[in-house]
């Protein structure tokens, strides 16, 4: 099993920025690739940036490239998200996850508690 722990969320104004935490804490060693994704009221789940273990690929949502930068410190265990030039509909609950799966369309194994941002405009 592994377990994901966010930090970093909070409120901020419009063009502000945060930086997300995931901390990864049991059987790391099994994780291929970790992700962000975000949940606004009344929507779906939806797929904000990844990252493999090895911090060789990254991959992003249109709505976030060149806004958002994911990042990871292996000697921590832990992913980062940069976000910058925050909007209004950037707002939601922002959950880690993580998988020993290699596919970028397989399902993710782990998801942390999530961590909430709000923009206010």
């Amino acid at each position: 099993q592994v377990q994901l722990v966010e930090s970093g969320g909070g409120l901020v104004q419009a063009g502000g920025s945060l930086r997300l935490s995931c901390a990864a804490s049991g059987r790391t060693f099994s994780i291929y690739r970790e992700g962000w994704f975000r949940q606004a009221p009344g929507k779906e789940r939806e797929f904000v940036a990844a990252i493999t273990w090895s911090g060789g690929s990254t991959y992003y949502a249109d709505s976030v490239k060149g806004r958002f930068t994911i990042s990871r410190d292996n000697a921590k265990n832990t992913v980062y998200l940069q976000m910058n030039s925050l909007k209004p509909e950037d707002t939601a609950v922002y959950y880690c996850a993580a998988t020993g799966r290699v596919e970028i369309t397989e399902p993710y194994d782990y998801w942390g508690q999530g961590t909430q941002v709000t923009v206010s405009s």
